[in-house]
């Protein structure tokens, strides 16, 4: 490795004759690789660090380094609030292969939605929306486009996205998704889906129109490829039970179960 030294350099700053330290560099066989010549508005510390990424030498500080990544520039296209304000089992089945977008701290997560759950409003007993306005469900009977988060057996958040207009109380849960970019863990099932993204209650009632939390266009999933399946989990529902809500993505590894 090519060797260097730290050199001072003092110069005369003035009628007096006098010598200020203020000229600061290092010097290697090369030559001189830097240098502070407008007195002391550069430090030693800066000019030291300056060098020693020229040389592209790393410097050990004794702190182990943290790799941030930077937030992707994705170029995808978030979906028009226009496209929530329709029928729902329709926004369901068009959800799929659409790209589920969240970005936090500094890092920018996407996943391929492959399985969804049609909610109609409070005709539908296995709607939250069944028992009316409440706290909880206030979401839900808000405008289209937003995000209704909430929490199961008090430990798992769950995604859906609220659709048709307002008052109306529908919503599609996300229960699965692929993962395209920057995941961890697993993502079959709605509670692993919002693990997995970083998605919790603090997300609720967020605009899916924000830069950091939003659906993104993809090209449509052939109609063929979509199986449409019984809702899990709402045996409670009576007749809404048996009713084919559940909508995903044929031979897809990422569903949460056929």
């Amino acid at each position: 490795m090519e060797s260097t030294r730290l050199f001072l350099i003092p110069f005369s700053a003035g009628r007096g004759g006098k010598f200020t330290p203020a000229k600061v560099g290092l010097r290697s066989r090369k030559g001189i690789l830097g240098a502070a010549p407008n007195g002391l508005a550069a430090t030693m510390g800066e000019m030291y660090h300056s060098v020693m990424k020229r040389l592209r030498i790393p410097e050990d500080n004794g702190r182990p380094a943290v790799t941030r990544p930077p937030v992707p520039d994705t170029g995808l296209r978030k979906l028009p609030r226009a496209f929530c304000d329709r029928d729902t089992a329709t926004v369901a089945v068009e959800l799929l292969g659409k790209y589920l977008v969240h970005a936090s701290g500094g890092v920018e997560r996407v996943g391929r939605v492959v399985e969804v759950e049609a909610y109609l409003g409070p005709h539908d007993l296995a709607a939250h929306s069944c028992r009316g306005l409440t706290a909880r469900t206030r979401v839900m009977f808000g405008p289209p486009g937003h995000a209704y988060v909430y929490l199961i057996y008090g430990m798992h958040c769950c995604m859906n996205v609220v659709t048709e207009r307002e008052g109306h109380a529908s919503a599609v849960l996300l229960r699965a998704i692929e993962p395209v970019r920057n995941i961890e863990g697993r993502t079959r099932g709605p509670g692993l889906l919002c693990k997995a993204m970083h998605i919790d209650r603090g997300l609720n009632a967020h605009d899916l129109q924000s830069d950091d939390f939003f659906i993104a266009d993809a090209p449509a999933v052939d109609p063929r490829s979509i199986v449409r399946r019984p809702r899990i989990g709402v045996g409670y529902a009576g007749h809404w039970a048996r009713r084919l809500l559940r909508y995903y993505i044929r031979g897809n590894p990422y569903i949460s179960r056929p």
